[in-house]
């Protein structure tokens, strides 16, 4: 009777190491796949995907709960790659999820209107805005992604959107 329960012990220990190996590797590969997403898209942080950021919206794909076709700054070329990626059919993005802008835009702030409340530096994802505290701002339109969330906070309604060439 011990012969046969130390058997079946082993074997019980022997399948639970197997199956914590297999789920190591599995979450390897789900974390080198949740990379190889969020590399393709724009890093806006814009959350218009309706996830947080790039990175939560890479790993929604991964894990099969989320759509190629939810980021209107990455547009239709990074639908199609995610598309590619995944194994799933190309589709435009949808305009639910906003506009997929024709040219980059960048954040501008007019510094004469700007009072220093440092709302939209707390919004920005990225942080391309610089400042201090009751003290003008301004955008460091090469790290701007675009992403429009600075707009909102601004309580003198003081930040545009412009043509990133200008």
């Amino acid at each position: 009777m011990l012969p046969a329960l130390l058997t079946m012990v082993g074997l019980a220990a022997a399948a639970g190491a197997a199956a914590a190996f297999a789920a190591r590797r599995s979450n390897t590969d789900q974390d080198r796949l949740i990379e190889e997403i969020d590399a393709l898209l724009p890093q806006t942080q814009c959350g218009r995907c309706t996830f947080t950021g790039c990175r939560p919206y890479a790993a929604a794909l991964a894990k099969g709960e989320a759509d190629i076709n939810q980021c209107p700054p990455g547009g239709d070329a990074t639908a199609i790659a995610l598309a590619k990626l995944l194994g799933r059919e190309a589709r435009p993005v949808d305009p639910r999820f906003g506009n997929v802008p024709a040219n980059p835009l960048v954040a501008w702030i007019d510094e004469a209107a700007c009072i220093g409340c440092v709302k939209c530096i707390q919004a920005c994802p990225v942080d391309a805005i610089v400042g201090a505290s009751r003290f003008m701002h301004t955008v460091i339109a090469a790290q701007c992604t675009g992403c429009e969330l600075c707009i909102p906070p601004c309580p003198v309604d003081c930040i545009v959107m412009r043509p990133a060439s200008a």
